[in-house]
């Protein structure tokens, strides 16, 4: 007979190991949920779609994988090959929006330094600073009119220049409007001949900052290239293979599980430590 305390004694140990986790641990979960889930929403911001929620990207990544997962069924009667590719295809939308997303803060970083001259100009001109920074819904770089034109509104209506500021901080949600806006909000509080110092000041070391990254981004684009390629052609190829009543065959069985779990775990490390080599760091909002 089976002695208790031989099952007592470790399943005490194991539940005061746990515990002890939970509690160093179990404080920061709320931060970190809260970080990413803000991250989301700045991502989906910079990449134009801030009208829609995480739920909506949840629910078409859900829908987009569970589309390709029922196909792959239907056409290769294969489980484990449906949820592979169901799997990379739910994860489609995130790609693209972190596409986009990349892109369009690459464009603005490079219409920033164009919007500051602007505002300069219009200082020059003898606007205010609240007028000229409405200006450039009108004068501004294009991709940029919309946001300042709700600007505009916002402060035709309320009269207050930071609250206005906060909103198109809020809006463009990125690392260099961040900087861009709270530069406007310090000129504003010193102003007198000290303004258009300090934006030409921003103006030209944004263009230096996006001159640099342009050429690291440049060299290093071969790796990210390398590594999309390396981590597609494997998927590619076993699509194509699909083909084949025997591969199918191999696949339907536990065996072919294990290999399609092997093989994706491998790829997506390999991918993962390509894009930690060639990417450069993103830029992280410090002035929220």
């Amino acid at each position: 007979m089976t002695d208790p305390a031989l099952v007592l004694i470790p399943s005490l140990l194991a539940a005061g190991v746990v515990l002890i986790v939970l509690g160093a641990t179990g404080k920061d979960r709320p931060r970190r949920v809260r970080h990413r889930t803000e991250r989301l929403r700045d991502w989906m911001a910079q990449a134009g779609v801030g009208g829609a929620s995480a739920g909506q990207l949840l629910a078409l990544c859900l829908g987009l994988g569970l589309l390709a997962g029922l196909s792959l069924v239907i056409m290769t009667g294969s489980v484990w090959l449906a949820i592979a590719f169901s799997v990379l295809a739910g994860y489609l939308p995130v790609l693209a929006l972190r596409a986009r997303q990349r892109r369009r803060a690459g464009e603005l970083r490079e219409l920033w330094p164009d919007a500051i001259d602007h505002l300069v100009s219009a200082v020059r001109a003898g606007l205010s600073l609240p007028e000229a920074v409405a200006a450039l819904a009108e004068r501004g770089p294009q991709p940029l009119r919309e946001p300042f034109a709700r600007f505009a509104v916002a402060h035709h209506a309320s009269g207050r220049f930071g609250h206005s500021l906060d909103l198109l901080k809020a809006e463009l949600a990125d690392p260099t409007a961040d900087r861009v806006v709270e530069a406007l909000r310090v000129a504003r509080e010193v102003g007198g001949s000290e303004l258009g110092r300090i934006l030409r000041t921003l103006s030209g070391f944004l263009r230096d900052e996006h001159r640099v990254r342009k050429e690291l981004e440049a060299r290093q684009s071969w790796v990210l290239v390398a590594a999309r390629m390396s981590f597609a052609t494997p998927w590619i190829v076993l699509l194509l293979l699909a083909t084949k009543p025997e591969t199918l065959a191999a696949y339907r069985g536990a065996g072919g599980a294990v290999v399609l779990a092997v093989g994706a775990a491998m790829a997506t490390a390999g991918y993962r430590l390509m894009l930690l080599i060639g990417r450069l760091p993103s830029e992280d909002r410090v002035l929220r």
